[in-house]
Protein backbone atom coordinates (compact mmCIF):
# COMPACT_ATOMS: atom_id res chain seq x y z
CA UNK A 1 0.00 0.00 0.00
CA UNK A 2 1.45 3.12 -0.95
CA UNK A 3 1.98 6.08 1.82
CA UNK A 4 -0.67 9.04 1.89
CA UNK A 5 0.78 12.07 0.16
CA UNK A 6 1.54 14.53 2.97
CA UNK A 7 0.24 17.84 2.94
CA UNK A 8 3.04 20.26 2.19
CA UNK A 9 0.95 23.06 2.54
CA UNK A 10 1.41 25.91 5.77
CA UNK A 11 -0.21 25.32 8.94
CA UNK A 12 -2.08 28.78 8.63
CA UNK A 13 -3.60 27.76 5.15
CA UNK A 14 -4.55 24.53 6.05
CA UNK A 15 -6.49 25.97 9.14
CA UNK A 16 -7.61 28.20 6.71
CA UNK A 17 -8.77 25.54 4.34
CA UNK A 18 -10.51 23.72 7.34
CA UNK A 19 -12.38 27.16 8.52
CA UNK A 20 -13.68 28.01 5.12
CA UNK A 21 -15.12 24.37 4.28
CA UNK A 22 -16.63 24.58 7.80
CA UNK A 23 -18.39 28.14 6.99
CA UNK A 24 -19.11 26.29 3.50
CA UNK A 25 -20.62 23.36 5.23
CA UNK A 26 -22.80 25.37 7.72
CA UNK A 27 -24.19 27.45 5.00
CA UNK A 28 -25.41 24.51 3.55
CA UNK A 29 -23.27 25.28 -0.32
CA UNK A 30 -21.59 22.99 -2.10
CA UNK A 31 -18.16 24.18 -3.79
CA UNK A 32 -19.73 25.05 -6.99
CA UNK A 33 -22.99 26.89 -4.78
CA UNK A 34 -20.51 28.80 -2.72
CA UNK A 35 -17.62 29.45 -6.18
CA UNK A 36 -21.09 31.25 -7.92
CA UNK A 37 -21.41 33.67 -5.07
CA UNK A 38 -17.97 34.18 -5.18
CA UNK A 39 -17.95 34.60 -8.65
CA UNK A 40 -15.26 31.97 -9.13
CA UNK A 41 -15.37 28.55 -9.79
CA UNK A 42 -16.13 25.21 -7.73
CA UNK A 43 -13.08 24.22 -8.33
CA UNK A 44 -10.87 26.95 -7.58
CA UNK A 45 -12.60 27.03 -3.91
CA UNK A 46 -12.40 23.25 -3.52
CA UNK A 47 -8.18 24.36 -4.47
CA UNK A 48 -8.11 26.29 -1.72
CA UNK A 49 -9.84 23.76 0.15
CA UNK A 50 -7.43 21.13 -0.29
CA UNK A 51 -4.56 23.68 -0.34
CA UNK A 52 -3.97 22.55 -3.93
CA UNK A 53 -3.80 26.53 -4.38
CA UNK A 54 -3.40 29.45 -2.05
CA UNK A 55 -6.17 31.49 -1.33
CA UNK A 56 -4.79 35.40 -2.69
CA UNK A 57 -6.91 38.32 -1.17
CA UNK A 58 -9.19 38.81 -3.91
CA UNK A 59 -10.90 35.15 -2.81
CA UNK A 60 -10.90 35.93 0.56
CA UNK A 61 -12.39 38.93 0.38
CA UNK A 62 -15.08 37.81 -1.69
CA UNK A 63 -15.24 34.28 0.97
CA UNK A 64 -15.54 36.94 3.62
CA UNK A 65 -18.89 38.54 1.79
CA UNK A 66 -20.45 35.51 0.61
CA UNK A 67 -20.29 33.21 3.79
CA UNK A 68 -21.16 36.77 5.90
CA UNK A 69 -18.58 35.64 8.21
CA UNK A 70 -18.12 38.22 10.34
CA UNK A 71 -14.45 38.85 9.95
CA UNK A 72 -13.69 35.67 10.75
CA UNK A 73 -12.42 34.62 7.08
CA UNK A 74 -11.06 38.03 6.59
CA UNK A 75 -8.56 38.12 9.94
CA UNK A 76 -6.81 35.04 8.17
CA UNK A 77 -5.11 37.63 5.12
CA UNK A 78 -2.53 38.57 7.25
CA UNK A 79 -1.43 35.74 8.75
CA UNK A 80 -1.56 34.33 4.87
CA UNK A 81 -0.18 37.11 3.08
CA UNK A 82 2.80 36.06 5.93
CA UNK A 83 3.43 32.92 4.62
CA UNK A 84 3.95 34.50 0.79
CA UNK A 85 7.42 35.38 2.54
CA UNK A 86 10.49 33.47 3.01
CA UNK A 87 10.27 32.04 6.57
CA UNK A 88 13.62 33.91 7.41
CA UNK A 89 11.92 36.70 6.24
CA UNK A 90 8.09 36.46 7.96
CA UNK A 91 8.99 37.72 11.71
CA UNK A 92 10.62 41.15 10.43
CA UNK A 93 7.85 41.82 7.58
CA UNK A 94 5.60 41.55 10.05
CA UNK A 95 7.97 44.41 12.25
CA UNK A 96 8.32 46.44 9.08
CA UNK A 97 4.68 46.47 8.40
CA UNK A 98 4.08 48.13 12.12
CA UNK A 99 6.88 50.18 12.41
CA UNK A 100 7.34 53.48 13.03
CA UNK A 101 10.60 54.40 11.23
CA UNK A 102 12.63 51.81 9.13
CA UNK A 103 15.95 52.72 8.37
CA UNK A 104 18.00 50.27 5.62
CA UNK A 105 21.50 50.65 4.29
CA UNK A 106 21.80 48.04 1.00
CA UNK A 107 25.10 47.17 -0.35
CA UNK A 108 23.98 44.90 -3.95
CA UNK A 109 20.22 45.46 -4.66
CA UNK A 110 17.74 48.59 -4.15
CA UNK A 111 15.81 47.57 -1.17
CA UNK A 112 12.23 46.19 -1.46
CA UNK A 113 10.59 48.69 -0.65
CA UNK A 114 11.58 50.71 -3.38
CA UNK A 115 11.80 47.72 -6.30
CA UNK A 116 9.48 48.37 -9.04
CA UNK A 117 7.75 44.77 -10.15
CA UNK A 118 9.77 44.56 -12.88
CA UNK A 119 13.46 44.88 -11.17
CA UNK A 120 11.76 42.00 -8.17
CA UNK A 121 10.74 39.88 -10.47
CA UNK A 122 14.39 40.10 -12.05
CA UNK A 123 16.10 40.04 -9.01
CA UNK A 124 14.35 36.68 -7.96
CA UNK A 125 14.73 35.19 -11.42
CA UNK A 126 18.11 35.06 -10.88
CA UNK A 127 18.19 33.24 -7.57
CA UNK A 128 20.03 29.92 -6.67
CA UNK A 129 18.70 27.23 -6.61
CA UNK A 130 16.50 28.43 -9.11
CA UNK A 131 12.81 29.43 -8.57
CA UNK A 132 9.85 27.93 -10.20
CA UNK A 133 7.34 30.01 -11.83
CA UNK A 134 4.40 30.70 -9.51
CA UNK A 135 7.26 30.89 -6.14
CA UNK A 136 8.47 33.80 -7.99
CA UNK A 137 5.22 35.43 -8.71
CA UNK A 138 4.11 34.78 -5.54
CA UNK A 139 7.34 36.82 -3.86
CA UNK A 140 7.18 39.47 -6.11
CA UNK A 141 3.14 40.26 -5.12
CA UNK A 142 4.33 39.74 -1.72
CA UNK A 143 6.87 42.38 -2.14
CA UNK A 144 4.99 44.85 -3.83
CA UNK A 145 2.38 44.32 -1.04
CA UNK A 146 4.97 45.82 1.04
CA UNK A 147 4.46 49.40 -0.05
CA UNK A 148 1.44 49.68 2.15
CA UNK A 149 3.88 51.32 4.37
CA UNK A 150 4.18 54.34 2.88
CA UNK A 151 0.57 55.62 2.84
CA UNK A 152 0.16 53.68 6.38
CA UNK A 153 -1.40 55.44 9.53
CA UNK A 154 0.17 56.46 11.32
CA UNK A 155 2.82 57.44 8.99
CA UNK A 156 6.09 55.19 8.63
CA UNK A 157 8.96 57.40 8.49
CA UNK A 158 11.52 55.86 5.92
CA UNK A 159 15.35 56.19 5.53
CA UNK A 160 17.06 54.51 2.54
CA UNK A 161 21.15 54.55 1.89
CA UNK A 162 21.35 52.69 -1.19
CA UNK A 163 25.24 51.67 -2.57
CA UNK A 164 26.13 53.46 -5.43
CA UNK A 165 27.06 49.79 -6.91
CA UNK A 166 23.55 48.92 -6.37
CA UNK A 167 22.36 51.82 -8.61
CA UNK A 168 24.47 50.95 -11.24
CA UNK A 169 24.18 47.08 -11.85
CA UNK A 170 21.54 46.85 -14.69
CA UNK A 171 19.56 44.21 -13.19
CA UNK A 172 16.78 43.28 -15.73
CA UNK A 173 18.09 45.51 -18.28
CA UNK A 174 18.16 48.81 -19.49
CA UNK A 175 14.49 49.66 -19.97
CA UNK A 176 13.88 47.69 -15.94
CA UNK A 177 16.04 50.17 -14.49
CA UNK A 178 15.03 53.20 -15.97
CA UNK A 179 11.74 52.72 -14.85
CA UNK A 180 13.13 51.67 -11.49
CA UNK A 181 15.05 55.10 -11.13
CA UNK A 182 11.81 56.44 -11.87
CA UNK A 183 9.90 54.95 -9.22
CA UNK A 184 13.41 55.97 -6.77
CA UNK A 185 12.83 59.70 -7.60
CA UNK A 186 9.13 59.38 -7.15
CA UNK A 187 9.72 57.99 -4.04
CA UNK A 188 12.26 60.51 -3.05
CA UNK A 189 9.51 63.05 -3.30
CA UNK A 190 7.21 61.41 -0.35
CA UNK A 191 7.45 63.37 2.52
CA UNK A 192 8.07 60.19 4.99
CA UNK A 193 10.84 59.12 2.71
CA UNK A 194 14.72 59.75 2.68
CA UNK A 195 17.08 58.63 -0.25
CA UNK A 196 20.65 59.00 0.06
CA UNK A 197 23.52 57.33 -1.97
CA UNK A 198 26.69 56.31 -0.40
CA UNK A 199 28.94 56.83 -3.82
CA UNK A 200 31.57 54.77 -4.86
CA UNK A 201 33.93 57.35 -4.25
CA UNK A 202 34.04 57.18 -0.75
CA UNK A 203 36.26 54.28 -0.29
CA UNK A 204 36.34 53.93 3.44
CA UNK A 205 33.23 54.29 5.05
CA UNK A 206 31.06 52.63 8.53
CA UNK A 207 28.78 50.39 6.36
CA UNK A 208 31.74 47.93 5.01
CA UNK A 209 30.73 45.80 7.86
CA UNK A 210 27.71 45.26 5.60
CA UNK A 211 23.99 45.87 5.37
CA UNK A 212 21.43 46.23 8.27
CA UNK A 213 18.07 47.48 8.59
CA UNK A 214 17.03 50.20 12.16
CA UNK A 215 13.33 49.45 13.11
CA UNK A 216 11.44 51.95 15.79
CA UNK A 217 8.80 49.93 16.99
CA UNK A 218 5.10 51.42 18.15
CA UNK A 219 6.30 50.35 21.79
CA UNK A 220 9.34 52.65 21.65
CA UNK A 221 11.98 49.78 21.06
CA UNK A 222 14.89 50.02 18.83
CA UNK A 223 15.59 46.50 17.02
CA UNK A 224 18.10 45.75 14.19
CA UNK A 225 18.10 43.46 11.21
CA UNK A 226 20.49 42.08 9.20
CA UNK A 227 20.19 38.77 6.34
CA UNK A 228 21.71 37.03 3.83
CA UNK A 229 22.01 34.06 1.80
CA UNK A 230 18.49 33.08 3.21
CA UNK A 231 19.97 33.70 6.94
CA UNK A 232 18.71 36.42 9.55
CA UNK A 233 19.29 37.65 12.64
CA UNK A 234 17.43 40.24 14.37
CA UNK A 235 19.05 41.94 17.25
CA UNK A 236 17.36 43.26 20.43
CA UNK A 237 19.99 43.94 22.90
CA UNK A 238 20.40 47.07 24.10
CA UNK A 239 24.21 47.31 24.13
CA UNK A 240 24.46 45.55 20.34
CA UNK A 241 21.74 47.71 19.35
CA UNK A 242 23.31 50.99 20.08
CA UNK A 243 26.45 50.06 18.88
CA UNK A 244 24.50 48.89 15.38
CA UNK A 245 22.23 52.20 15.76
CA UNK A 246 25.24 54.46 15.79
CA UNK A 247 26.86 52.76 13.20
CA UNK A 248 23.71 53.60 11.03
CA UNK A 249 23.93 57.15 12.00
CA UNK A 250 27.93 57.32 10.77
CA UNK A 251 27.14 55.89 7.68
CA UNK A 252 23.92 58.26 6.98
CA UNK A 253 26.43 61.42 7.71
CA UNK A 254 28.91 60.31 5.25
CA UNK A 255 26.41 59.48 2.50
CA UNK A 256 24.98 62.08 -0.37
CA UNK A 257 22.99 64.52 1.21
CA UNK A 258 19.59 63.93 0.14
CA UNK A 259 19.10 66.56 -2.75
CA UNK A 260 22.45 65.45 -4.43
CA UNK A 261 21.31 61.19 -4.19
CA UNK A 262 18.38 62.59 -6.42
CA UNK A 263 21.28 64.15 -8.81
CA UNK A 264 22.79 61.02 -9.13
CA UNK A 265 20.26 58.82 -9.64
CA UNK A 266 18.83 61.58 -12.88
CA UNK A 267 22.34 61.34 -13.88
CA UNK A 268 22.44 57.61 -14.16
CA UNK A 269 18.66 57.37 -15.92
CA UNK A 270 20.31 60.24 -18.71
CA UNK A 271 23.00 57.82 -19.20
CA UNK A 272 20.46 54.75 -19.89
Amino acid sequence: MGQPKKNSSSPAAQYFAEVLRVLRTKAGLSQNELGELMAYSGAAVSAVETCAKPATDEFIEAAEKALEAGGLVSAAAKYLRLERYPAHFQGFVQLEQEALSVSSYCTQLIHGLLQTKEYAQAVLECAFPPLEADAVEQLVSARVERRALFDRKPVCVVNVILEEAALRALVGGAEVMRTQYEYLLASAKKPNVVLQVMPTKRAGHAGLQGPLTVLETPEDTTLVYMEGNGQSTLVSRLDEVGILARRYAMIRSQALRPEESVALIEQLAGEL
